[in-house]
This record gives structure tokens, sequence and C-alpha cells, in this order.
């Protein structure tokens, strides 16, 4: 199989190429990253590009949507919960729903908390593609622009990424690849969740709403990600710049 990552400067976003063999099929996972390595090794393997497929909606993901389809006349597929986001879908994905490109079976898998509609691609059942949902130390916030509810992020992780074989490789929407294994075993969200570790509880504000601090990790950004019990007893995961602690 035929892996090509860009990743935008700023945005820290990805672009994945996936290929199944030279001369043959490939795929795109969101667009944020930079176009040009990605056709110049779509070139040079002789690759033909069926689809781009987009995680979610959010700009840093699918910024080259249009450039790819205009190019190549690939097929843009994204979640059916955010149609009216994308706009421009030639294909709408549900949960379960598969793509083949040559040899390359990728199916759909909905975990929502980010946004709505979030998908990951399984591809092949040996690699997983999971979006703002999964990366490798940290997971993804629950205060984004079309977010739902931090019980989603915490099924989508929990209940359905890490329930793949542990050897399945992730790859995520922002910074480097890493293992099922790897996060069940070290990632801070998910020790904490499992029970393994414990940090003392806080109080701050979240938002500029009065909460209590539950988790706070570094996050792939050289920030920190932070997990939050607000006075109604909702939690969220945030981003730590939007918490204030004495």
């Amino acid at each position: 199989m035929i892996i090509e990552r860009t990743m935008h400067d700023r945005w820290l976003s990805n672009t994945w190429l996936v290929g199944d063999e030279p001369g043959g099929h490939a795929v795109i996972i969101d667009t944020g990253g930079p176009m040009a390595p990605i056709v110049e090794r779509l070139e040079a393997e002789r690759l033909t590009l069926t689809h781009v497929l987009c995680t979610h909606h959010h700009h840093d993901h699918v910024a080259h949507n249009g450039d790819y389809r205009a190019r190549f006349g690939c097929a843009i597929c994204g979640g059916a919960a955010e149609q009216e986001f994308f706009g421009d879908l030639d294909r709408e994905l549900s949960d379960g729903d598969e793509v083949v490109s040559g040899n390359l079976h990728v199916r759909a898998v909905h975990i929502p908390g980010h946004t709505a509609g979030q998908l990951g691609f399984q591809v092949n059942d040996a690699r997983v593609f999971t979006g703002d949902t999964l990366f490798r130390g940290s997971v993804g916030g629950t205060r984004a622009p079309g977010h739902t509810t931090f019980e989603d992020i915490h099924h989508s992780i929990m209940e359905v990424l890490m329930r793949l074989p542990p050897d399945t490789e992730v790859y995520p929407g922002h910074m480097e690849p890493t293992t099922i294994r790897r996060e069940w075993e070290e990632n801070p969200f998910v020790r904490y969740w499992r029970g393994i570790d414990t940090q003392a509880e806080q109080r701050c504000t979240a938002y500029g709403e009065p909460a209590v601090l539950l988790l706070t990790s570094p996050d792939y950004d050289g920030g920190t990600k932070c997990q939050v019990r607000f006075a109604d007893g909702t939690h969220a995961v945030v981003p730590g710049s939007r918490v204030r602690a004495p």
C-alpha cells in the first residue's frame, strides 16, 4: 500500500494519499495539507485518483476539495449529517458505507463529537483515519463549530475506535500516526477514562463559565487540551487556552 502525507504548516492538518499499488487506484483523505507533493506522488506512482474522503467539514480539512475535483475529476465524499456545510458532495456517506477504489476497500465509521457527522475511514481493515476524533496522545475538542457532546466523543473513542484490533494503524487529522495499542496504553484521556490515571480536581472557568478542571494534557499543537465539568454537570473537551484556573 502507498501512503503519503502532507501537513499544513499553520493548521497542522494532514492530507493523506492512500494508493493500492503503483499504476493502480487511490483515494485522498482530507485536503487541508499542501497539494503539490500529493500530485507529484500520484504522478510518480501512476495512480488514478477516484475519491476525496472528508472526515468533517472544517476548512482546515477541506480547503482543496474543489482543486482536486477540477484537476482529477474525482468524487468528493463526506458525512451525510454535514451535507449542509459541504454543499457540494458527490456522495453522502453514513456509518458502514463502503467506498471501493481498485483494491482499496474503505468503510465509513461514524465517530461524532468534534462534529455531528465526523467520519473515520477504515482501509482494508488494517488502518483507520480518525480525523479530529483521536490524535496521537490527545483527542478532539467538543466545542468546535458543529460539535455535539462529550458523551459522543467518549463513545466514539472508547466504544468504537478502541475496540479495533490493537495493531490497527491510526492516521489522525493532525500530526503523527500512531496505533490503537499505543493510544490505549499511553493516551492521557483514554487512561483517565479507563480509571488508570487521576488528577486533582480544580475550580476554573472555561469559555468564561464556572467549571471544574478534571484533566489537563499536552495537545498536538504544543498547547494543552482539558476535560472540564460545568456547573450543570455536563462535560466538555476544550483547548487549554480557553480555561482559566486560579
